[in-house]
């Protein structure tokens, strides 16, 4: 059964606790106590059947409620996003980092439309499906045109620094996997200060759990499931991954999805190794008292840093059982570097796990996810992702070979001025 706004609090009390500083800690139990305290009930009210459990949705919900719930989602971020600039102030590595941010969606503005107009009314994306009682437990389905016989599926979890991500961030990879007969499923997960690292994992972890046992719904195949996640989803989908695998080889309680049913995982511009990056985000503007309280605290660090997770003789026996796991990197990726990456293939490879490394010449992190997308033709990782997806499928492969290229959606005078004013 869910925990009661009460007990919510209180959990979220002993994790502000140890965190960060007065400021810091003043401003999460502000936003902690007026977020358990009013829009948990209402999305527990909202979504709770007669025996007081949660409920998924037969069908799903009007426009105009998308819209409303659009609306009071936007008016919370909102928020909460002048809440923390009033602890943080407004410095000059903001205010630039901002501006170019604005300017680098108005350059990449032709593709953001199209893909927007096929997230909202195209007939083959089913959004915001419940698979919680949580806030944000929606995900959003990429249906292909023809589901003539179950179709192999991407469970995908976007990034946005765990503070701003947001399952729609993936559309553009959902149209296009399903023009090659993918389904994918992008997972919503609470952000910072909504939830901290442990909700973002939990909620990923359900995500999971509600495409393995329900997909086949939908025209997917339970038995060709992959994973992937791309930056800060990256991280919290692959220690999402390494959690369940630990559980099921202690057999400690019961699970409602196997590590057995994700064909492979794939990570594409991810952190593995928290400790090591600290420093980092701090330098480019995610400061270290914000970062260590969504990583609930110093001490938390190596629980969620899968590399350093896997070398501890503890879990050996949790290691056979993580599928094939192939980590994406550009070489001039500044957000998160190549080194997070490689440092990971290394610590698998050392243990056992089977691991494949790609590395992609001058790419940055914008580059490999929406860049090259939305520069159509042909794409490395594209390619790569739906060569792995159809590895054992012949006539799969025959369709993919015989591919039209995929369209431009942005000029590419466009593309190189945002690649050079891209603030990531």
């Amino acid at each position: 059964m869910s925990s009661s706004p009460a007990t919510l609090t209180d959990r979220h009390r002993n994790r502000i606790g140890g965190i960060g500083d007065k400021n810091t800690k003043q401003l999460l139990w502000r936003v902690v106590s007026k977020y358990d305290g009013s829009n948990q009930q209402n999305m527990r009210q909202r979504f709770a059947g007669n025996d007081g459990h949660a409920r998924i949705p037969d069908r799903q919900r009007s426009f105009s409620s998308d819209i409303c719930d659009a609306a009071a989602q936007t008016y919370l971020i909102t928020r909460l996003t002048f809440t923390l600039l009033g602890y943080l102030g407004v410095g000059y590595r903001w205010i630039t980092k901002v501006v170019a941010l604005g300017c680098y969606a108005m350059l990449l503005l032709p593709g953001f439309l199209q893909v927007a107009y096929y997230y909202f009314f195209s007939n083959q994306v089913k959004r915001d499906i419940i698979y919680g009682d949580q806030p944000r437990n929606r995900l959003d389905l990429y249906i292909p045109a023809d589901i003539d016989e179950p179709k192999p599926v991407l469970i995908f979890v976007t990034g946005g620094a765990w503070i701003i991500g947001y399952k729609a961030w993936g559309a553009l990879l959902g149209l296009q996997l399903a023009e090659r007969d993918i389904i994918v499923a992008c997972i919503d997960y609470r952000n910072f200060p909504q939830g901290t690292i442990s909700d973002m994992v939990e909620d990923a972890s359900q995500g999971i759990s509600f495409v393995c046992n329900h997909i086949a719904d939908y025209g997917g195949d339970p038995n060709r499931i992959y994973l992937m996640g791309q930056s800060a989803g990256a991280h919290i989908s692959a220690c999402a991954l390494l959690e369940h695998a630990i559980r099921e080889a202690r057999k400690g309680g019961s699970i409602s999805w196997s590590v057995s049913q994700i064909k492979a995982y794939m990570g594409l511009s991810g952190g593995y190794n928290i400790s090591n990056l600290v420093d980092h985000f701090h330098r480019r503007g995610l400061y270290r008292s914000i970062f260590l309280s969504i990583m609930e605290g110093e001490q938390s660090l190596p629980r969620f840093s899968p590399e350093v997770k896997i070398m501890d003789p503890c879990i050996k026996d949790a290691i056979p059982l993580l599928p094939q796991i192939i980590l994406y990197h550009g070489t001039t990726d500044y957000s998160i570097p190549p080194d997070a990456s490689k440092e990971f293939a290394d610590a698998l490879q050392k243990v056992g796990a089977r691991t494949e490394l790609v590395l992609y010449d001058g790419k940055t992190h914008t580059d490999l996810f929406l860049h090259d997308p939305m520069r159509g033709g042909k794409d490395d990782l594209f390619d790569h992702i739906v060569s792995v997806i159809h590895s054992n499928d012949k006539e799969a492969l025959a369709k993919d070979a015989m591919a039209p290229p995929r369209r431009r959606l942005v000029p590419e005078f466009l593309l190189k001025l945002a690649h050079w004013v891209s603030p990531f």
